[in-house]
C-alpha cells in the first residue's frame, strides 16, 4: 500500500510521496509506469519526500522516465505546500535537501510560495557542458542541413540550453529541444527552453525537459531563461513568464545573487496505490 498525493503548478504535475509516516523502499516504485497518463496517475515528476539531518526535509526528483534530477523549482513549491497542509511543520520558511543542494521555501500565501534556486553556475565542467571555453553563446548543430543553433548554457543546479525564437507556438519543441537534450555536449542530457521576449519585463516560454518532454511549464527552466534574457537581451531584473496555463515571476539581481522564483502550487487529490 502506497499513499501518495497529485499536486500542479501550471499544468506542471507531481506525485508527492512522502517515506516519513510510511516505510517504502523508492526502487520498489513503478516510476515510469505511474507517470503514464493512460495506464498510471500521470506526472511530470515523482517527489519522494525523505527526513533529513541537514535541512527540515529531504526531497529527491525522479523525471516521468525514472531518471533523476538534481533540482525542481515548481516541484519544491508543491513540497513545502504538502508538508505544510499535512501538518508535518508550522513552518512558513523551510529548508529542503535535493540532490543540487539546500533549498529556501517562503510560504508567503496560498497563492504566493517563493524559493530561493540558488546562484547560477557558467562553468562547463559543473553544468556539465562540453566545450572548449566559457562564452555568452554557445552554437550547435543538430543536422547537417540546417544552421547550427545559438543559445545560452547554465545550471540552475540542474542543466539549461536557452533558445530566444521569435515565436513559441511556432517553435519545433519536440524536434529541437529531444536532439539537443540528447547531444552528445550534454553528458547528463539537459533541459531546453524556447523563449520568445515580449519586452524587457515579460517572454513566454515553452520547455523540453530531459526524462519528460514538452512539459506546461519547469520553474529551473524560467529561472534559467530569465538569465540568458537579463545576460543576453536586455531583459528586467524582475521577469514574468507566461507558460500555458498561467504566469511565474522570477528576480533575479546579478550573477552573484541568487534567483527567486514565486509562484503557486495545488493539490489535486490524495489517494492509495
Amino acid at each position: 500500500m502506497l499513499k501518495f498525493c497529485k499536486m500542479q503548478d501550471l499544468g506542471n504535475d507531481f506525485m508527492i510521496i512522502e517515506a516519513i509516516h510510511q516505510t517504502i523502499d523508492i526502487k520498489n516504485i513503478p516510476i515510469s509506469l505511474l507517470s503514464d497518463r493512460h495506464r498510471g496517475i500521470g506526472f511530470d515528476q515523482l517527489l519522494f519526500i525523505t527526513s533529513s539531518s541537514h535541512a527540515d526535509f529531504a526531497c529527491r526528483i525522479f523525471n516521468a522516465d525514472g531518471s533523476e534530477a538534481e533540482q525542481c523549482g515548481n516541484g519544491m513549491r508543491c513540497v513545502a505546500r504538502f508538508v505544510q497542509e499535512e501538518q508535518f511543520t508550522k513552518k512558513k520558511s523551510l529548508t529542503l535537501e535535493t540532490l543540487s543542494g539546500i533549498v529556501n521555501v517562503i510560504i508567503h500565501s496560498y497563492n504566493h510560495i517563493e524559493v530561493n534556486m540558488g546562484i547560477p553556475c557558467f562553468e562547463p565542467e559543473k553544468i556539465p557542458f562540453i566545450t572548449k571555453k566559457i562564452a555568452a553563446h554557445y552554437e550547435l548543430s543538430i543536422h547537417p542541413e540546417v544552421p547550427p543553433l545559438q543559445f545560452t548554457v547554465l545550471s540552475m543546479g540542474n542543466p539549461h540550453a536557452i533558445l530566444h525564437v521569435p515565436a513559441v507556438k511556432e517553435a519545433s519543441v519536440a524536434e529541437i529541444g529531444s536532439k539537443i537534450s540528447l547531444h552528445p555536449a550534454f553528458p547528463k542530457g539537459t533541459n531546453v527552453g524556447f523563449m520568445e521576449i515580449i519586452n524587457s519585463q515579460k517572454i513566454r516560454l515553452r520547455t523540453y525537459e530531459r526524462g519528460v518532454g514538452e512539459t506546461f511549464a519547469c520553474g529551473s527552466n524560467a529561472c534559467a531563461a530569465v538569465v540568458a534574457g537579463i545576460l543576453n537581451h536586455g531583459l528586467e531584473r524582475q521577469v514574468s513568464i507566461e507558460l500555458a496555463y498561467g504566469s511565474l515571476l522570477v528576480e533575479w539581481r546579478g550573477k552573484n545573487s541568487p534567483l527567486l522564483l514565486g509562484g503557486a502550487a495545488t493539490r489535486i487529490f490524495s489517494g492509495i496505490y
